[in-house]
């Protein structure tokens, strides 16, 4: 069925609300007022074109003054993600997490070393054999620069990083923002012998898998999409395609539990169910909410930019480089390729998606917060035990769901 925002009557809306406070009443605290969130690309893509989904902290009133480079770290880094979510330093085996995104990042492979020099991690380098930058068809003759999706790209290689310290790592840029380009820079990841894929990127509107999904229609390799950062809406592809793993977002916090940590559903993090696409089969025994139709997101990471993460990008943003604090379910979907790397558990034939579904008692279930204030029914904008909308079936908990 498709399912649209509604106000009901008296007695339903009043249910709404309480859910809806009740979740958001233990998310994580506001940071300084000073502070503003900044989307590194446009809200508003072109049609048949996706925009990337990272999402920015800086202080009021800097963005697009003199150049100015931040010489320290503010946000997680790798040490703190895997104590979150109980990762291994170690364990990919030689396995290829490969990043798409649009344009190019001239800074990408030097930057990468500074992230992961600043936090001990091993060279991840072309002359070692770790990393490889390739346009979509594979060579060298790379797009031309866009500082936005530069700052993207920063993201996502940097996240592989802290959630899969020794995941060789592959650089795919599509040459424009265009689902033909950056479906063919899938393709290219694909070929490239990638064992996950990780797509930070969304069209902001639901779209067809009779259109697009050749692009991401990989038995075998894990591809990851974000939901995107505009809360409950009812879709955005490709994270609503049936092949792929749908991911949303978390505010992370630290806390005095046997766990250490506590989080709730973000308030960007995006979900819905798919107008055209159909459900995964392995959802079929978890209430989405969504019938026949594709439920999203599947599972989550951190991904609120007021509990961020830590990200060096030196290619200047709008007079801005060095270390930045950047949010999203961009951050979320490339930690979640990452841990597919680690866990070395994909089938050879089928689609990875169905490993959280088939798994999901080893996952941190993510029961507190809302992305929407009003949602029938209530799970695709509310936390709650099991499935829900902006979380799915929750965070990692170690590799073992996936």
């Amino acid at each position: 069925m498709v399912v649209k925002r509604v106000v009901a009557g008296a007695a339903t809306l009043a249910a709404l609300l309480t859910a809806f406070l009740a979740g958001t009443a233990s998310a994580a605290p506001s940071s300084a007022a000073h502070l503003k969130t900044y989307r590194a690309c446009s809200a508003k893509p072109a049609p048949g074109h996706a925009a990337c989904f990272a999402k920015f902290r800086m202080l009021e009133g800097m963005l697009g003054k003199k150049a100015h480079r931040k010489a320290t770290p503010s946000g997680y880094g790798p040490s703190e993600l895997r104590s979150a979510y109980q990762l291994p330093a170690t364990g990919a085996n030689g396995r290829t997490v490969a990043i798409v995104d649009a344009f190019d990042d001239p800074t990408a492979e030097k930057d990468l070393g500074t992230y992961r020099q600043q936090y001990g991690l091993p060279a991840c380098t072309s002359a070692n054999g770790c990393f490889k930058k390739v346009d979509q068809n594979g060579g060298t003759s790379y797009p031309s620069k866009d500082a936005g999706w530069a700052l993207e790209i920063s993201l996502d290689l940097d996240m592989v990083s802290a959630a899969c310290g020794d995941c060789k790592i592959t650089l795919v840029e599509a040459k424009s923002a265009s689902f033909a380009d950056l479906g063919t820079a899938v393709q290219q990841a694909a070929k490239q012998g990638a064992y996950a894929i990780s797509n930070s990127y969304g069209s902001q509107v639901d779209a067809s898998d009779a259109d697009y999904g050749r692009y991401y229609k990989h038995p075998g390799i894990a591809v990851t999409a974000s939901t995107g950062d505009s809360g409950y809406m009812g879709g955005s592809y490709p994270a609503s395609s049936s092949y792929v793993t749908a991911v949303g977002g978390t505010s992370l916090s630290k806390a005095s539990n046997a766990r250490g940590w506590s989080e709730s559903a973000w308030s960007g993090a995006g979900s819905g169910c798919s107008l055209y696409n159909a459900a995964i089969p392995a959802a079929s025994g978890f209430d989405t909410g969504c019938g026949s139709k594709r439920g999203m997101a599947d599972v989550s990471a951190v991904a609120d930019p007021n509990t961020g993460v830590a990200v060096y990008d030196s290619t200047p943003y709008q007079g801005q480089s060095g270390w930045f604090t950047v949010g999203g379910t961009s951050a979320s979907s490339p930690i979640i390729a990452g841990v597919y790397g680690l866990g070395g558990n994909v089938p050879s034939t089928g689609y990875s998606n169905a490993l959280p579904y088939q798994n999901a008692g080893k996952l941190y279930d993510v029961t507190t917060g809302s992305n929407g204030v009003v949602c029938l029914p209530l799970q695709l904008c509310n936390a709650r035990a099991g499935w829900d909308g902006p979380t799915g079936l929750g965070t990692p908990h170690g590799v073992g769901a996936f």
